[in-house]
């Protein structure tokens, strides 16, 4: 029996065996081509207007060790109760809550407590081409910030998004979160 160490986690050792690949038949090959080709005909799903996903730039934050571990722990927390002024996993998370944990437990950051305060703290506004991971992204409408969450790389983001809810993973493309986006701060430096 062969065993396979896993280079992204120390320690980890698979201890089952590692069985070769089955060989499909060229019929079968051949019939799920032709059904994919036609699933990408224009007719069908179009390639652009309002529900097409936009392409993510990746930018590298400036300190990867720390934004990496801002995003670890926020993606950690996914599942989390919400709790409108919960700032604990043990008490659930409210939006600003989750934000004001995560970078209080990771960098020892203090940051202001509303969704609001946090859109109004020190740091460039970030344009959404140029969002990096552990960077904030606001949420609202007619100029009023409401919500907030912690940007993961690849148009997503981790918040604590409403009463009855838990923390989640969502895509900035959303329809809700596309539409009531109103931009982004970098913390992390």
């Amino acid at each position: 029996m062969r065993t396979v160490s896993d280079a992204h986690y120390p320690g980890f050792i698979r201890t089952a065996p590692i069985r070769p690949r089955r060989a499909w038949p060229l019929a079968t090959l051949l019939a799920a081509t032709l059904l994919l080709a036609a699933c990408g005909r224009d007719d069908v799903r179009p390639s652009g207007g309002p529900g097409a996903q936009r392409h993510w730039p990746v930018v590298q934050p400036a300190d990867p060790a720390a934004a990496n571990a801002v995003v670890m722990r926020a993606i950690s927390l996914v599942g989390t109760p919400y709790r409108y002024g919960g700032n604990t996993p043990e008490g659930g998370f409210d939006c600003s809550g989750l934000v004001n944990y995560v970078y209080d437990d990771m960098l020892d950051l203090r940051l202001p407590r509303t969704s609001r305060d946090l859109a109004a703290y020190q740091g460039p506004r970030i344009a959404a081409e140029r969002l990096a991971a552990s960077d904030l992204v606001f949420f609202g409408s007619r100029g009023n910030v409401t919500h907030v969450g912690i940007y993961v790389g690849e148009g997503r983001f981790v918040h604590a998004p409403s009463s009855g809810g838990t923390v989640r993973l969502d895509r900035l493309d959303g329809h809700y979160w596309r539409d009531h986006y109103s931009g982004a701060k970098r913390i992390v430096r």
